[in-house]
């Protein structure tokens, strides 16, 4: 059964089958993967998802999809490969069901979807910052998102240093809008994060990072040293010296500063 789009949840349906053998090819799933996918939809992703063998755990806010989907997927909700969660991502108590024992529970994952626009740095934030992180991460999103997490034109920002801090982003592919019913206005690309961990950045330290981050990152036309001195004047000794310790241009801007010396400079610099 076909279901008109809701604009008001940035729908977009994916049709590509090229697309979908793309994402299960970035994720390289197997029968021994556990998949968390946000917005099923109409089941396309789904079908793919259960095709590789894995088992998933979809959450779905779309009455409507939620009353489809055990029609398409009878057989695989009835022997376990495909468990169907009605609720918003966004929503706390939904979470702490996902987290239960008889869902994910305390098992690997891999979270996979094609998420509405309006939503992706949320998921980034919540998946990679505050929940137990997925071991990969299968997104397809606005295209000209996913050239900025990965730093296409090299130019760091909040978004794609909050991602490295935890994993590596890889660009897999572009996907055209007319891979999508209703087609958006823009194209999308399908993006991977491997390597997920808090080794990078300990959940201790986060507060820290982001505020450097973000006081570093607030005037992008003026340079990185004096931004961060101009927020944290009482810190100056201490950022002047580890720009010295990290051989750190002092005229550099915040954008093209590496993540990994981002990383390094948060590490020395402690804002209270």
């Amino acid at each position: 059964m076909s279901i008109r789009a809701k604009k008001s949840l940035g729908q977009h349906f994916l049709r590509s089958k090229t697309a979908l053998a793309q994402i299960i090819d970035a994720a390289k799933l197997s029968s021994a993967d556990l998949v968390l996918e946000i917005g099923p939809g109409e089941g396309a992703l789904t079908e793919a998802l259960i095709a590789s063998g894995a088992r998933v755990i979809a959450v779905e806010t779309d009455t409507r999809c939620i009353a489809s989907l055990p029609e398409r997927f009878h057989e695989q909700i009835k022997n376990g490969q495909l468990t169907l969660i009605e609720g918003d991502i966004r929503n706390d108590d939904i979470i702490a069901k996902l987290f239960e024992k008889d869902f994910l529970g305390k098992n690997s994952y891999k979270l996979i979807a094609n998420i509405p626009y309006y939503i992706t740095g949320m998921l980034f934030r919540l998946f990679l910052e505050k929940l137990r992180q997925p071991t990969d991460i299968v997104f397809l999103i606005q295209k000209e998102v996913a050239e900025e997490i990965i730093s296409r034109d090299s130019k760091e920002g909040i978004l794609s240093l909050s991602v490295k801090a935890f994993g590596t982003p890889r660009y897999v592919a572009k996907v055209k809008r007319e891979a999508f019913t209703p087609a958006p206005k823009v194209d999308s690309a399908i993006i991977h994060i491997g390597d997920i961990n808090r080794n990078r950045l300990p959940a201790k330290d986060n507060d820290n990072y982001f505020r450097i981050v973000k006081a570093g990152l607030g005037s992008r036309r003026k340079m990185l040293l004096g931004n961060l001195i101009r927020a944290f004047p009482e810190k100056r000794t201490q950022i002047e010296e580890t720009f010295t310790k990290l051989s750190i241009d002092t005229t550099i801007r915040g954008e093209d500063l590496p993540s990994e010396k981002w990383l390094a400079l948060t590490r020395q610099v402690s804002i209270k």
